[in-house]
């Protein structure tokens, strides 16, 4: 079934990721699901090492991790970077420079949620952020 209306929404309440790959085809591509004036949620379809800049927000961001396997190389642990497979969660705190890098023997599929109508910022903030990892 096509869908009409790719948006979530008070009208649509659900969304099957199978139908949205068949109707937006081979990866690469970026598809909202849900958008609203508190959130966004994208589906991101990506091959493996295709490349992304490295920028940050000016807001919290996260993702899920839906099939295949991506790093995150997060500003304050280049050497550490974030790996991630399908089932994983992965955090970005807002103005902290990330890139991020599909790997694999195929494509990857996140969902992306984030603000609505903020662009990436590629200038390096006034401030750098600090992450500390426990183990």
């Amino acid at each position: 079934m096509p869908l009409n209306n790719p948006i979530l929404d008070a009208t649509l309440n659900g969304i099957d990721l199978d139908e949205i790959k068949k109707e937006m085809g081979p990866p690469p591509w970026a598809r909202p699901v849900v958008l609203a004036d508190h959130v966004c949620g994208t589906v991101i379809y990506q091959n493996p090492g295709q490349d992304n800049d490295t920028h940050c927000h000016d807001y919290d961001e996260w993702w899920v991790v839906l099939e295949g396997e991506i790093d995150w190389v997060v500003e304050g642990r280049e050497d550490d970077p974030v790996q991630a497979k399908a089932g994983s969660f992965v955090y970005v705190p807002a103005m902290t420079f990330h890139h991020i890098y599909p790997k694999g023997d195929g494509p990857s599929v996140r969902l992306a949620i984030t603000l609505p109508g903020t662009g990436h910022m590629h200038a390096r903030p006034a401030r750098k952020a600090t992450v500390s990892v426990e183990r």
